[in-house]
């Protein structure tokens, strides 16, 4: 993307993608996101905007650029590991319903996306169960990356019972059976992802975006093996 911002998404659209969803969009203005979005029949319906600091940091003008390029999610990536305590777990959760409020009234969605450390309890709490309790559901929707969730421990499907209509939006991402559970690509690992998205009424998902930190050999490659997996999967 820094490289060859069109260019990488005319490829992903070629694969046979309609959606994406943006991590940063490399010194280019909304208006021309917008604009290249709409040459190559893409529709961009998320975009991260990183750490919770973001929210104090003029979230309006977050707002207003997301509305140029047509997202209706803006998705909290990550909490940085100085920051997870338990008390800072509520103060996110309560600062996520106030930013949900605010994103409501220009009608997005504010979500956050799960990393493993979410599952790992603190004083007998579980920070994603406290993020899911303490977060209004109308205001504040829940990206579940589905190798992240895996990798710490835990069942998507037990979420989904336990908290339906929360996961408006997943990441399609496969664990490696091997000891090292490295990503690989959707299709390739031990995720049963036919059994996960048959849930998806119960879990509220209307978005299903691939995703591979570690691409091999390239990018591109990763996201083709990847569609022609889910192309073909039957849930």
């Amino acid at each position: 993307m820094a490289r060859d911002f069109e260019g990488t998404l005319k490829n992903v659209a070629d694969i046979g993608y309609k959606q994406v969803e943006f991590a940063g969009y490399f010194n280019h203005s909304p208006a021309d996101v917008r604009a290249i979005l709409d040459r190559l029949h893409l529709d961009a319906p998320s975009a991260h905007i990183g750490t919770p600091a973001m929210l104090t940091n003029d979230f309006q003008k977050t707002i207003d650029a997301a509305k140029i390029i047509g997202h209706k999610y803006l998705i909290i990536a990550y909490i940085e590991d100085k920051d997870r305590t338990l008390d800072n777990f509520k103060k996110y959760a309560d600062m996520f319903n106030t930013a949900g409020e605010l994103a409501r009234k220009s009608d997005l969605r504010l979500g956050y996306h799960n990393h493993n450390f979410e599952f790992q309890p603190m004083d007998g709490v579980v920070p994603y169960d406290l993020l899911l309790q303490r977060t209004d559901p109308k205001l504040v929707a829940m990206e579940m990356d589905l190798y992240w969730v895996t990798k710490g421990g835990a069942d998507p499907i037990a979420y989904f019972n336990k908290y339906p209509g929360r996961f408006e939006a997943v990441h399609v991402k496969d664990m490696s059976p091997a000891a090292d559970q490295h990503m690989v690509d959707v299709g390739q690992g031990k995720i049963n992802f036919a059994r996960i998205f048959a849930q998806r009424k119960k879990a509220g998902t209307k978005y299903f975006f691939v995703e591979n930190d570690e691409p091999k050999p390239t990018a591109i490659s990763s996201a083709t093996v990847s569609y022609k997996y889910l192309e073909k999967l039957k849930f």
